[in-house]
This record gives structure tokens, C-alpha cells and sequence, in this order.
């Protein structure tokens, strides 16, 4: 079997992996194409010799997704020594995945809600082994740590999916994420669907004077100023209230501060205070409980 066949086996597994890890079927796809080009790479410009290609590209693969999900969140403040690792396993040798893997080809909508409050890494953890049978060992080398902190990362997981937080908090928790990604994904039906009938979007002086607008009123014009804009947006917490603002040298420059009632958001207020900013904290950060 020659490579292209051999990458094609695997490639459903892979996706099935990709679409679990991400929740996106379409962003899986074009994290399963790297795979392939890294592994062209690898063979074809550097003579990489690969013994075991499953394990190769189950690694590769993952990798691919956790830098997609760190681009999406923040690191977690509370694990500051959790960088990505090389995407290049020929640098880095990691253990056979269990060859008994139990793999799943769809994604629950209810469970996918859930994964999407883990942070990047208990998200890999968790999905690897709950959803696809991966030791801990194996989760671990692909993670870039050992394999008992692979299954603290896991457990800790399966405690928040176990206990999600107050029904009330983590409503408008979900509403601000999804109006954030439907921002940034350019989706207007979702969108309206989210934002009420009286929707407004108002900035206080310091955010005008940052370049946000005044005042918007309307859900009509309220979504369209949001579709396919805040791209770069992080998720953060002011106070209690989940939020999301820009960043700019790794402090807060411009806070989205969302009002949600019922399930809709009613108000999005751009804020720039200094005093208000110095309260922003990322959402994986010291202040999650």
C-alpha cells in the first residue's frame, strides 16, 4: 500500500477524531489536509522514516486541533507551562496508540455543548479517551505531558461535564459564546436569532474614543455590524459576567460587555475604562470556579 493509500485508510478515523475534538465537521476537514501535507512533507522533503502511521498521524492530527482550540481560548493561566508542542513527531517520538481503540463517528449535541466550556487541553484529554479509548500514556506524549497529568486533565473534565456550572450562569455563559461564533463565522441567521427584538450596542467614551461606534440600534443593525466581525475576541470574565473583549500586548483594550435576558442578548455595551478593564480576566483563567 503506498502512502496516499495508507493516509486514505486512516482518514475517516482521523476526521471522526477532528470533527469530536473541534465540533466543526468543515474545520476538521481542513485540519485531516494538514495532516496529509505534514506527512508529504515529512516523507517526501525530509526522508522521515515512519514506523507506525497511525500513531503518526493520530498525533499530528491532535496537535492540529489543539492549536486550532488555542486559538479560540487562551492558555489557561493556571497551567502557564502548557505550550503547544512541535507538530513534528519525527522530533518527538511519541507511545502506539491502544490498537483496541473504540472510535465514534458522530457527535452528540448535548455532550459537543459541554465539550465546548473545557479548556483546550481537558478538551483533548477528555474527548481522546472518554469518546475514542486513547491510555493515558498515549494522551499524554501526544499533550506534551505525563501520563498521570493527562489523567487529571481528563477527570477534571469529566467533573464539569458531570456537574456543569448554575443553570443561570452558565445560560448567558453559552448565549455570549455562541453570539461570539456566529460572529466570527459570519452566520446572521444565528445571529438574529440570538440577539432580542429591542437589541442595542452602546460604548462609553473611552471606547469611542478607541474607534467603536456609539450607538446601534436595532437587532437588523446590531447583527449586521457583528457578521463576520470580532474575529480576534477572547473570552473573558468581568466580574462574574462572561464577556469577551480585545486584546492588545496581552492586556484588555475593549471589553464586550453583554447584557443577556431570557437567552438573548438585549445589550452589548463596548467599555474602555481603565478601571473596568483591570477587573477583564480571561475566561480559563484564576477566576473560573
Amino acid at each position: 500500500m503506498d502512502r496516499t493509500e495508507a493516509f486514505e485508510a486512516e482518514r475517516p478515523r482521523l476526521l471522526g477524531i477532528a470533527t469530536r475534538v473541534l465540533g466543526d465537521h468543515a474545520e476538521a476537514e481542513d485540519v485531516v489536509q494538514q495532516a496529509w501535507l505534514r506527512l508529504d512533507r515529512a516523507v517526501t522533503r525530509d526522508g522521515t522514516e515512519i514506523d507506525n502511521l497511525a500513531a503518526w498521524l493520530t498525533t499530528v492530527t491532535t496537535r492540529l486541533c489543539l492549536d486550532r482550540l488555542r486559538s479560540r481560548t487562551p492558555v489557561p493561566v493556571e497551567d502557564p507551562h502548557l505550550e503547544d508542542a512541535a507538530l513534528d513527531p519525527s522530533s518527538d517520538p511519541v507511545a502506539d496508540p491502544a490498537d483496541d481503540v473504540a472510535l465514534a463517528d458522530t457527535v452528540g449535541i448535548a455532550l459537543q455543548a459541554v465539550i465546548d466550556r473545557l479548556s483546550p487541553r481537558e478538551r483533548v484529554a477528555f474527548v481522546l479517551h472518554d469518546s475514542f479509548g486513547f491510555d493515558f500514556a498515549t494522551i499524554g506524549a501526544v499533550l506534551d505531558t505525563s501520563p498521570v497529568a493527562a489523567r487529571k486533565l481528563a477527570s477534571r473534565a469529566r467533573a464539569k461535564v458531570a456537574q456543569p456550572a448554575p443553570e443561570d450562569a452558565l445560560a448567558d455563559w453559552e448565549v455570549v459564546d455562541a453570539f461570539m461564533a456566529a460572529a466570527r463565522g459570519g452566520d446572521l441567521d444565528r445571529l438574529l436569532q440570538l440577539l432580542a427584538p429591542d437589541a442595542v450596542v452602546g460604548a462609553d467614551e473611552a471606547a469611542v474614543l478607541a474607534g467603536t461606534p456609539a450607538s446601534i440600534e436595532g437587532r437588523g443593525e446590531v447583527a449586521a455590524f457583528f457578521n463576520g466581525s470580532a474575529q480576534a475576541a477572547m473570552a473573558v470574565f468581568v466580574g462574574d459576567r462572561p464577556a469577551s473583549a480585545w486584546f492588545h500586548r496581552g492586556a484588555a483594550a475593549v471589553v464586550f460587555d453583554f447584557e443577556v435576558v431570557d437567552g438573548r442578548v438585549r445589550a452589548i455595551t463596548f467599555r474602555a475604562e481603565p478601571s473596568l478593564l483591570a477587573r477583564v480576566v480571561r475566561r480559563d483563567g484564576p477566576s473560573v470556579r
